[in-house]
């Protein structure tokens, strides 16, 4: 086959970081300059401004997505003897966040249309051990936060968000990030909302909670040298705080070109073999990842990357079925709706910057392939 005229990479950042290259080298010089680099003015900056930014009271920065959802869990006193009810098609960092903070993860099937857990199967999920629901907003697209909330309050559960895919994303009008009790981001490169490492931050509207959560990725330490809980190291440094600091006023537009993106590909891919993503009622998508569906998965896979379509999988074993998780004793078809959206799942490229040629070639490539 000749070489196609057009590639496509699954993610660039190329774009936006010529964009907003000088902002990134000005606040590089500006953290050098002040010669401070843990806990300084740039994180308080950014704490400020992305709590704001996403309607909460607080925000505390930490180390990465993974740390947030641990700190939060720790800092509500949850640990072992606990369950915490996840959605079963996640990646993992949800429910080892779990795992780490010595509960047992409980894992609920998800809806097919959005990829988010079914609050219809979450009551059936809940025991006298039940200490809280973590709302994965995952591709971009915020759970069923009403109804999550209110099963939750009816057993006196707390409601955790996983916002790691959703910066910017709304329910009902309402930012990811104060939806729910508390809510941990990630700020991995690829984000939405991405700085140029690791790094994290934990939102909520709880003083008590961001004191303790703060506490905890500090030592345990409320002040230096003064340890009131066995904490852990899991703080945002300066200079990824500066860069996030220079992105986030941009957010917003960059979510907006995502959200044209998508609408080009559902108003012009028309392949009955692929099924597009679905938008609930009440929600603004942010599309973190565009997922298709396609029960010739693979081939779909080989037939676009042969015209230059980069793609990924999101994701493609499912937690029950990861060697990491045999503890749990869950057997293959036990959790058919996550197995099945691990079989069929395709993410298409999503970024900001794609060319118009770029997204056509994407479209072209989809319609074309055949089963």
């Amino acid at each position: 086959m000749p070489v196609p005229p057009i590639t496509v990479p699954f993610v660039s950042f190329r774009p936006m970081e010529r964009e907003l290259d000088a902002g990134l080298r000005a606040a590089f010089a500006r953290v050098l300059q002040n010669s401070w680099y843990i806990e300084g003015r740039e994180d308080e900056a950014f704490e400020q401004a992305f709590a704001r930014y996403c309607g909460a009271s607080f925000c505390v920065g930490c180390g990465n997505g993974l740390d947030a959802l641990v700190l939060i869990l720790k800092a509500l006193g949850i640990g072992p003897g606990d369950e915490v009810i996840v959605p079963s098609n996640t990646f993992i960092a949800t429910v080892l966040a779990v795992s780490y903070a010595g509960a047992v993860p409980v894992l609920v099937e998800p809806r097919l249309d959005t990829y988010n857990i079914d609050p219809e199967r979450i009551e059936a999920a809940v025991t006298p051990r039940t200490r809280a629901i973590i709302a994965v907003h995952l591709y971009g697209q915020c759970a069923q936060m009403d109804a999550i909330r209110t099963i939750a309050d009816a057993h006196g559960l707390k409601v955790i968000e996983d916002a790691a895919q959703a910066h910017g994303a709304t329910w009902q009008g309402r930012r990811a990030g104060s939806l729910g009790d508390a809510a941990g981001f990630s700020f991995y490169p690829g984000k939405n909302l991405g700085a140029l490492g690791d790094a994290g931050c934990v939102t909520t509207s709880d003083p008590d909670l961001a004191k303790k959560v703060r506490a905890l990725g500090n030592y345990g330490s409320d002040a230096k040298y003064h340890h009131i809980y066995k904490g852990q190291n899991s703080r945002l440094d300066e200079l990824q705080a500066a860069f996030l600091s220079v992105k986030l006023p941009h957010l917003d537009a960059m979510n907006a070109e995502r959200r044209r993106i998508a609408a080009r590909y559902c108003a012009g891919i028309a392949n009955p073999a692929v099924v597009l993503p679905a938008v609930a009622e009440h929600c603004e998508h942010v599309w973190h990842i565009f997922a298709v569906r396609c029960a010739a998965r693979d081939a779909l896979e080989a037939h676009l990357a042969a015209r230059g379509v980069g793609t990924n999988k999101h994701y493609p074993t499912p937690i029950h079925l990861q060697g990491a998780y045999r503890e749990l004793g869950i057997p293959k078809g036990a959790l058919p709706l996550a197995e099945e959206i691990s079989a069929t799942e395709l993410s298409l490229p999503m970024y900001y910057g794609m060319t118009e040629e770029q997204v056509q070639a994407v479209i072209d490539a989809v319609n074309s392939f055949k089963e």
